[in-house]
């Protein structure tokens, strides 16, 4: 098989950094949206029951946002070509134990990134 030219496509991304969330929820979320249309996308995710699907959704619309500003697309011809997430710094606390110790507590955080394009609309 030969390799794919994806130097032709139009591809509009949206990121998200420094979101306080853990990547391991995001991740789940984003496997639900990753390949679908934008109109299929918006409808899982207005109906994902998890705190990530609306950090999602906002990564989301700023994509289509980009793509209507400036390549003129509308959402209806836009997929969702990638949708991953990074892991970010993670903040570090202590919390108290029993017997005088300490408890390190892990607050991680994301960088999110969503890639839409106008190629393989018809699937």
């Amino acid at each position: 098989m030969a390799p794919v030219d994806d130097t032709s496509a139009t591809i509009v991304r949206a990121q998200a950094r420094w979101v306080r969330l853990s990547p391991r929820k995001a991740r789940v979320v984003l496997e639900h949206i990753r390949g679908r249309t934008v109109p299929e996308a918006r409808t899982v995710l207005a109906f994902t029951q998890r705190a990530a699907a609306r950090e999602v959704a906002k990564v989301l619309d700023s994509a289509i946002a980009n793509a209507e500003s400036a390549y003129e697309l509308g959402a209806d011809e836009l997929t969702v070509r990638r949708a991953y997430v990074d892991e970010g710094p993670t903040i570090k606390r202590f919390r108290p134990r029993a017997l005088g110790r300490a408890t390190r507590i892990n607050k991680r955080t994301s960088h999110m990134t969503i890639e839409l394009t106008a190629e393989g609309n018809g699937r």
